[in-house]
């Protein structure tokens, strides 16, 4: 159902940076580039995150309960993409943990201050 999300930002480099370092050890990638932003996936025909100057051209605020999502295979993928996430700059706003049967995940918030997740089911 969601082909992608948008977040925003107020410094597209920094952002850039932080999103290419946190994705890369998922496989994740840039896959395009809108000139004020950039979107990351594995291919066209599945969900991206993108993360964009606003087009209004006011400030990137984060969204009060926005909360884009990364899904990943395993309980070890969700712990080394929260660390990597917090040893980027990112700050903690939840331990990667079990969050009930089935459901094991871990909260950061970017460089930009929105608001993620890192999740396994299983």
């Amino acid at each position: 159902m969601i082909g992608y999300v948008t977040i925003g930002t107020n410094d597209l480099p920094r952002a850039m940076k932080f999103y290419d370092d946190l994705l890369a050890p998922l496989g994740i990638k840039r896959i395009m580039d809108f000139g004020r932003g950039y979107a990351w996936g594995t291919t066209m025909d599945k969900p991206a995150l993108g993360v964009m100057i606003p087009f209004d051209g006011k400030a990137a605020t984060p969204g009060n309960g926005t909360m884009p999502a990364i899904v990943v295979h395993s309980p070890a993928q969700v712990d080394s993409t929260h660390a990597l996430a917090l040893a980027l700059g990112g700050q903690d706003e939840g331990p990667a943990g079990s969050r009930g049967p089935g459901f094991y995940a871990g909260y950061f918030r970017d460089l930009d201050g929105n608001k993620l997740n890192v999740f396994c089911m299983g």
